[in-house]
């Protein structure tokens, strides 16, 4: 909205509504209330706003755009405040809006995250957490071959409300367990010791809690498995040349001293 040159300038309430876009429906509310009162009237006794109605409107404007209630706009416009000081308020509460509003995208992307971590993860972030061994074919693969057993359905249950950060969470702790078989078997200890054992007791705990029932036998099913599919093999062997069949034999082992009644576990020194 830009004032005429022209001192005389006048506009009838309909013109004016056309050059600020401000309804005529608003114009004349603004003028019952006295916020905005036309300077003169035409012989037929139409309003007539000049100059300085025009400038007092752009304050108004401004002053609803900052969402000030209109009595409030009324006594700063009557305050005999000058233009600039006006201007300078205006920008002041402009700043401070944009401050808080600031603060609020940032409280609605916090409340966001955390809605997000709590719903379950999705394949894309699967993928991004475990890379390479998180693969549709391998899914498909998996569900075709055991989409039966009571193990897959009982998994399947757990694992559906998993959320991204459990996930990261398991990846954690799937990456320190392979890092601690591949560190026992670079330090020379047996795969049947208490070492390489211990580990692969941590290991069957962490699918038995994570996501099926895992007693040792069917753990040691496992540990063949991961010699026998030559992608679990390289796996592991990516990791440490022979480690494969050294998580295998430590499963084997610990399982056998599952097995014992009378043994105390060198995993949980029960």
């Amino acid at each position: 909205m830009t004032a005429s040159s022209r001192g005389d300038a006048q506009w009838t309430v309909g013109r004016l509504a056309e050059l600020t876009g401000v309804t005529v429906r608003t114009l004349h509310h603004y003028d019952a209330i006295g916020l905005l009162t036309p300077s003169g009237r035409s012989t037929a006794g139409y309003r007539l706003y000049d100059a300085a109605d025009l400038a007092r409107l752009q304050q108004v404007v401004l002053y609803r755009r900052l969402e000030l209630p209109l009595d409030e706009i009324a006594e700063l416009l009557d305050a005999n405040i000058s233009p600039e000081a006006h201007l300078r308020r205006q920008r002041a509460a402009v700043i401070a809006r944009r401050d808080e509003l600031t603060e609020l995208v940032g409280a609605i992307d916090r409340a966001l995250e955390r809605t997000m971590d709590q719903r379950p993860a999705t394949d894309t972030e699967l993928r991004e957490i475990f890379g390479d061994g998180f693969a549709d074919e391998y899914q498909a693969e998996a569900r075709e071959r055991w989409g039966d057993t009571d193990a897959w359905k009982q998994s399947a249950a757990r694992t559906q409300r998993y959320t991204k950060a459990d996930w990261a969470a398991i990846k954690a702790d799937m990456d320190a367990i392979n890092d601690a078989f591949a560190a026992a078997k670079r330090a020379g200890e047996p795969a049947d010791g208490t070492v390489a054992t211990a580990v692969a007791e941590r290991a069957r705990r962490h699918i038995d809690d994570r996501f099926y029932d895992c007693p040792p036998s069917f753990h040691a099913c496992l540990g063949e498995m991961y010699v026998a599919d030559p992608r679990f093999a390289a796996t592991y062997d990516d990791l440490e040349p022979g480690l494969a069949r050294y998580v295998r034999d430590a499963i084997v082992a610990n399982a056998g001293l599952a097995n014992r009644p009378s043994a105390e576990h060198p995993a949980t020194g029960g």
